[in-house]
């Protein structure tokens, strides 16, 4: 047995396969959540905005169900109940995969726990009724999550991809995943001349939906300029593939306010 079949955990098909009829992609700082950034709350109102927007397209599409899909230590389903928490970074909250759920249960990956909370945002609580016609609360639509090893091969990716799209329903995806964190000097991972045309190269891809160039990412430079977006996005690029018919993107937000390159970007079928 591989490493990589040796991480993957769950069953190796969910049901017959559908297609993917809508995506997201947001990226997943702690700093999103105004407890945690506190003061510096102001600096990422155009990237919650951004998000926002994203999220309520997704749920525009009338899925049946949306997969929160993001970086974590292994790849698979993280079956619910399932929580994550941002005591890490200094605030005593607890984000639930499915709000109001009875316990904690698994633990969610950073990645994952933002895409909860973002989702939570648009959760029309006091009735379905009194939501938009176009737009599905997201307490009314099942949603599940799927974490991805950060250095899972397109091998791995393809094979999570159709097990994504083979849930029954149909499906969207909240893809969460950072850029490059080597913008600048004061970025995490210090100045590197190539994380700039990495990013802007990532950014057009995002933009016109374009799936060879996502899926042509190269895994070693990737995880060298620290952009941890990467198998997350070729994740997406593999289901929509599967899926196929045309696509078209969105970029709704490009920005690398921390040295660290946050993309936003919305996915629908054409």
């Amino acid at each position: 047995m591989t490493g990589s079949a040796r991480r993957r955990t769950g069953d190796s098909r969910y049901g017959e396969r559908v297609p993917l009829v809508a995506a997201a992609v947001c990226p997943h700082p702690p700093l999103l959540v105004p407890e945690v950034a506190g003061s510096a709350t102001p600096e990422l109102d155009d990237l919650r905005t951004a998000c926002d927007t994203a999220v309520r397209r997704l749920l525009a599409a009338d899925p049946d169900r949306v997969v929160l899909l993001g970086t974590g230590p292994v790849t698979g389903p993280i079956r619910p109940p399932a929580t994550g928490s941002l005591q890490p970074w200094g605030v005593d909250l607890d984000v639930p995969l499915v709000p109001g759920q009875p316990d904690r249960g698994a633990v969610l990956p950073l990645s994952l726990t933002i895409g909860a909370w973002l989702l939570a945002r648009h959760d029309a609580r006091p009735s379905l009724s009194a939501a938009p016609a176009h737009t599905a609360p997201a307490s009314a639509v099942p949603v599940s999550a799927v974490q991805v090893a950060a250095d899972a091969g397109l091998a791995e990716l393809s094979v999570l991809a159709d097990e994504v799209s083979a849930t029954g329903d149909r499906v969207a995806l909240l893809v969460l995943g950072d850029g490059s964190a080597c913008r600048g000097e004061k970025s995490p991972g210090y100045d590197d001349p190539r994380a700039l045309p990495y990013d802007q190269r990532v950014a057009g891809a995002l933009a016109d939906a374009d799936l060879d160039v996502l899926l042509g990412l190269d895994p070693v430079v990737s995880a060298e300029l620290k952009a941890a977006g990467r198998a997350p996005w070729q994740v997406l690029a593999s289901a929509a593939s599967a899926a196929g018919g045309g696509w078209r993107g969105e970029l709704l937000h490009d920005a690398a306010p921390y040295g660290v390159a946050y993309f936003v970007a919305s996915w629908e079928r054409v």
